[in-house]
């Protein structure tokens, strides 16, 4: 099969490549899955879990991409829950090869129904943006209606579903991006748009929960917002600076089928958008990947016509 791997971990994407490789079979608990689409986050080939197995294995060249949409092939043995033939999405295993391929196996437990309606490429720019956003503000930000939001980089993938989530839990959204994100912040639902190239972020005041996607300066400078009692929820890593009478959390998403089909019947009914930027073929990915243009949405991989 046809997939893009990775052996130079220095390289960055400059060191991806399109090569063949062996198609992967199903151990227990797995399905086979023929990728249709698939999404990919940069920040990925500097994840030790791309280069080496849970006990610290090298395991190149591996295959990168966690994010997919497609259709079940095969059943290993024991797999329940789902059938061959059946459209899914959902979120690989972070230390297994990933979904930049034309096939890939992983465990069923990761997978959800993909329904009709939603089309292949809509449904591999999900699970990443998506549950990062659910887990974010429900799980570990426990936001309830009428509570004020500070999403960082709202106009991205991620704040953007994490505007919508919680401007349908009744939250007030503040977002924060670059003077030319602006606009599209706002389409997405926000609030009020803080430009943190020109705008003081402490003008903000106070607030009940921060989502920081960013870090660095603006993730410390951002614990003087929460409120008492209020949260700092972070994906970028350890939180340095915490609230003074608040909570810090910083969380790596997990798979959730659950989860996954909440999020999808909101993309179903409207409530919910997907956040698309360049959308690219598999044999053209590299090229996707290596663009000096600036990304607006996440890049997807249509890996099947």
């Amino acid at each position: 099969m046809k997939a893009i791997v990775v052996t130079d971990r220095a390289a960055g994407t400059a060191g991806m490549k399109l090569a063949k490789r062996p198609e992967p079979q199903a151990a227990i608990n797995d399905v086979i899955v023929q990728v249709h689409a698939s999404g990919f986050v940069p920040t990925e080939l500097t994840w030790p879990s791309t280069w080496t197995d849970r006990v610290d294995r090298e395991r190149t060249p591996s295959i990168p991409g966690h994010e997919l949409a497609g259709v079940v092939t095969a059943l290993g043995y024991g797999t329940t829950g789902l059938s061959v033939g059946q459209r899914v999405f959902g979120l690989a295993d972070w230390y297994r090869d990933g979904t930049l391929a034309e096939y890939v196996a992983m465990e069923a437990r990761n997978l959800g129904p993909l329904p009709g309606d939603v089309d292949f490429t809509v449904g591999a720019s999900l699970p990443i943006s998506g549950l990062t956003a659910w887990q974010g503000l429900f799980q570990h930000g426990r936001l309830q209606a009428g509570q004020s939001v500070l999403v960082h980089g709202a106009a991205g993938a991620v704040g953007s579903m994490v505007t919508l989530l919680a401007r349908e839990a009744g939250a007030y959204v503040i977002g924060t991006g670059r003077s030319a994100d602006r606009q599209k912040a706002l389409d997405f639902g926000v609030k009020e748009f803080v430009d943190l190239e020109n705008d003081a972020l402490e003008d903000v005041g106070g607030v009940d929960l921060v989502f920081d996607i960013i870090g660095g300066d603006i993730g410390k400078r951002s614990a003087g917002l929460v409120r008492s009692g209020g949260t700092l929820v972070s994906i970028v890593g350890s939180v340095e600076v915490r609230p003074a009478d608040g909570l810090a959390i910083d969380f790596v998403v997990e798979s959730d089928r659950a989860q996954l089909s909440e999020i999808v019947q909101r993309v179903r009914d409207g409530r919910l958008r997907a956040n698309i930027g360049n959308v690219s073929t598999l044999d053209d990915a590299v090229a996707a990947f290596n663009s000096t243009e600036r990304r607006t949405g996440k890049t997807i991989i249509r890996v099947r016509p």
